[in-house]
């Protein structure tokens, strides 16, 4: 966690250090830190990124401002730490472009190969200002003190994952050494700290960055059973107190699962939660963190800023790390839009394009909290009720966990009483929706998927028409059809239809150029023999073409258009009322007779003398369960449109079962007249497909 270790911390620095409120943490960088990776990654397990908070087995509790002043020795109190990334001549007021005003503050300007983008190597700050040269001037002072800020501020506070590069965002900062300390860095250090969180809470992140030994301190502040032995020499900052510490060099394995154990047994006594409150602490103490302008803020619920990085600080939530009773705390706030903001993919002016997040930094003193100190802050009786029911509290195995689990209540947590916080106005939400917008945008003209061949299907079948008989083709296989159509020419329409069902004429439900028949459904593929619908629908009853075998009993079944497309044709009035039509099916009908006369074959079934076109009507005793019966199933040598029977059938139709009957014992019977089976057609997708086959 020392990646200083080239710098020396020149005397001559102290100035400019005192003047931006980094002293202490320069006194920080002079010592050895090492990061415990299994300890560290046992509590990150534990974050919870939508309320900024460790749910423990006794609620929760985080890393607040107060921390940062303590643990860092850091301002709090000052303007946000915002502004743009590299364009610094077009948004700030007498900037230079990056690189010369780089060479201006510098004196110099790194090589190329040291470069990446719009940072620079630490090993090119190291060789080139690692030691101040004696006898310097203040103008080279300086310098060596602006490269020294720069680099405290790249590798202490906001470190990134890489580890060896230095951003020049800090330019217009160290540009004015005297007006840094006007900035509230505590609030940026924890923000980036907050979101390094956040980001590695992510199952994809394996590394963590950000201010790590700000994060290890207040674990061994605020959970002793953590804590090192034999630490225990206080200096100021308070996080220097574990300089020297060495963490195991034993597996990370087994020591995670049995940390993740006793987290899970955490009791809310074998948590500090006002650390900073004893003797010891108050001896060491810097008079500058007691200000008023900064112990105010360590309450305020506000955002958090360090450029494009916004974060809540939600301290409603941790009262008693405050001294005060913790009641159930109200619905974290959603910022999930703004956590995707890091300010990669082009820069820009952040105060401005994240104004209304700034301006409720600009208001932090409004949304400070006001509650009653206790001696025994913790969590009330409503909260741990609450807690049981919604809390993250255990990450073992159940085996593991035993009888905290049903650890009761303690009555000190009634005692304290039900605890409250004040009505204060909150922002609005703001979720990221935008993979939820890109899933419904999916297979829809938003998408910019190439649907063109749909409407040409759908142009094409409005345009061919119901009278002509054309079956509309499949989307995936018809795609060429209209190169076809048009070698045939307007006039060829009715003479290169569909081939028949049976598979024995070249016209389409058509005999002689005209439709005939009637039924409602949709059209069938002509694979399917005897089966279909034609402009009518599922059922299109009729007479065989003069080139069609004939075939006793059996409907005809001719695929065709749908009958909102046949009803709305031109030619309706024209085919169908004129006298030339009714003189040839007339005709067609009489030929017809004797054959449907002829006696039936033993593997033919017997035809219904029952007029499937006649409106069904349901009479009392009837035994068909779905439809209706058609009345002329109960008359005697009724016609329909195929002929009538070889034999008329008279019967009764079956009486009406009693009450008390079993109803089973009716449905086994079997029935007086069995209908024809009808043929099945191919089910609906319900999207709209089925139009297009």
């Amino acid at each position: 966690m020392r990646r200083q270790q080239g710098m020396v911390l020149d005397d001559r620095y102290v100035p400019y250090l005192q003047m931006a409120g980094l002293y202490h943490l320069a006194r920080l960088n002079d010592r050895w830190f090492r990061l415990d990776e299994a300890l560290v990654s046992v509590f990150v397990e534990r974050w919870r990124p939508e309320t900024h908070t460790f749910h423990m087995l006794f609620g929760e509790c985080t890393i607040t401002l107060q921390d940062v002043a303590y643990q860092l020795g850091l301002p709090v109190d000052g303007h946000y730490v915002s502004g743009c990334l590299s364009e610094f001549h077009i948004y700030i007021e007498g900037g230079r472009p990056a690189w010369v005003w780089f060479e201006e503050l510098f004196g110099v300007v790194p090589p190329p190969s040291q470069v990446q983008k719009y940072a620079v190597n630490c090993s090119w700050f190291q060789e080139t200002f690692g030691e101040c040269p004696e006898g310097a001037d203040e103008d080279t002072v300086r310098r060596y003190a602006r490269a020294y800020i720069m680099m405290l501020l790249g590798t202490q506070l906001f470190a990134d994952k890489s580890g060896n590069r230095v951003h020049i965002r800090w330019l217009p900062f160290v540009a004015r050494l005297e007006e840094m300390g006007s900035y509230s860095w505590g609030s940026a250090a924890l923000a980036w700290l907050y979101r390094c969180m956040c980001r590695v809470a992510n199952r994809n992140v394996i590394k963590l960055a950000g201010p790590l030994q700000l994060l290890q301190s207040w674990i061994f502040w605020r959970f002793p059973r953590f804590r090192p032995a034999g630490f225990e020499t206080f200096s100021w900052p308070l996080a220097s107190r574990w300089s020297g510490y060495i963490p195991s060099s034993s597996e990370k394995g087994p020591r995670v699962q049995t940390w993740r154990l006793w987290i899970d047994r955490l009791q809310d006594r074998e948590f500090i939660w006002m650390p900073y409150s004893s003797p010891d602490v108050l001896q060491v103490l810097h008079p500058e963190v007691l200000e008023p302008r900064h112990m105010v803020l360590w309450r305020s619920v506000t955002s958090l800023i360090y450029f494009a990085v916004i974060e809540w600080h939600q301290v409603d939530r941790v009262l008693p790390q405050f001294g005060g009773v913790q009641p159930r705390p109200q619905a974290a706030l959603n910022i999930d839009f703004l956590m995707s903001k890091d300010g990669r993919g082009g820069d820009r002016w952040f105060p401005s394009h994240l104004q209304k997040w700034h301006q409720y930094w600009e208001d932090r003193t409004q949304s400070v909290l006001r509650f009653d100190v206790v001696a025994d802050p913790g969590p009330s009786h409503l909260f741990l009720d609450w807690w049981r029911q919604h809390g993250k509290r255990f990450l073992s195995p159940d085996p593991q966990l035993g009888d905290p689990r049903a650890a009761a209540i303690p009555v000190e947590a009634s005692q304290r009483g039900a605890g409250q916080v004040p009505e204060m106005d909150r922002p609005d939400d703001v979720p990221d929706r935008r993979r939820v917008d890109r899933r419904a945008r999916v297979g829809t003209r938003r998408s910019q998927r190439d649907w063109g061949w749909l409407e040409r299907a759908m142009e094409a079948g409005e345009e061919a028409g119901p009278a002509r008989g054309r079956r509309r083709h499949h989307p995936g296989r018809g795609r060429g059809r209209d190169d076809d159509d048009d070698q045939h020419g307007p006039e060829g329409g009715d003479d290169a239809g569909a081939a028949s069902v049976a598979g024995g004429s070249t016209q389409d439900g058509v005999h002689g150029g005209e439709w005939y028949g009637s039924g409602m459904g949709d059209g069938a593929e002509p694979s399917d023999a005897g089966l279909g619908s034609g402009p009518f629908g599922h059922y299109f009853v009729g007479v065989p073409t003069d080139d069609q075998p004939q075939q006793d009993g059996t409907p005809w079944v001719i695929p065709g258009s749908q009958w909102q497309d046949f009803l709305g044709a031109d030619t309706l009035d024209p085919d169908f009322g004129s006298p030339r039509f009714l003189a040839e099916i007339s005709a067609i009908m009489q030929e017809d007779e004797p054959g449907r006369r002829r006696p039936q074959t033993p593997a033919t079934q017997a035809p219904l003398d029952v007029d499937l076109n006649e409106p069904a009507t349901t009479p009392v005793g009837d035994q068909f369960a779905l439809g209706g019966t058609p009345h002329s199933a109960y008359t005697a040598a009724s016609q329909s449109i195929a002929g009538p029977s070889v034999a008329p059938l008279h019967f009764t139709p079956p009486a009406q079962p009693t009450p008390h009957e079993d109803a089973d014992e009716i449905e086994d019977e079997e029935p007086f007249i069995r209908r024809g089976q009808r043929p099945r057609v191919p089910r609906r997708c319900g999207t709209g497909s089925h139009l297009f086959r």
